[in-house]
C-alpha cells in the first residue's frame, strides 16, 4: 500500500473556493506582543521572552485563495498538536 492509497479522514479542512487542503493562515486581530530584551556589552539587543494577547477575533484563512475559513476555526484549533 503506498500512501496515496491510503483513505482520506473525512475531517480534513477543505477550501470551497479553491479545494486546497494543505496550508492555511491563522490571523489574529488586535494584538499585544510583549518582548522582554536584555541588551549586551556590545549594544545589541537578545530577547528573553515573548507573550502576546489576543484581544479581538481570530481568523482561519486559505493560504492559496485568501477566502475566509473561519467557519472552521474551532475545527482547526481543536486539531493543533
Amino acid at each position: 500500500m503506498q500512501p496515496n492509497d491510503l483513505p482520506t479522514p473525512a475531517n480534513r479542512i477543505v477550501c470551497p473556493e479553491c479545494g486546497n487542503d494543505e496550508e492555511f493562515y491563522e490571523v489574529a486581530e488586535n494584538v499585544i506582543l510583549t518582548t522582554l530584551y536584555t541588551q549586551n556589552k556590545d549594544g545589541s539587543f537578545t530577547p528573553l521572552e515573548d507573550t502576546s494577547q489576543v484581544l479581538g477575533a481570530m481568523k482561519l484563512l486559505c493560504a492559496q485563495c485568501q477566502k475566509d475559513l473561519s467557519m472552521f476555526h474551532q475545527r482547526f484549533s481543536e486539531m493543533l498538536f
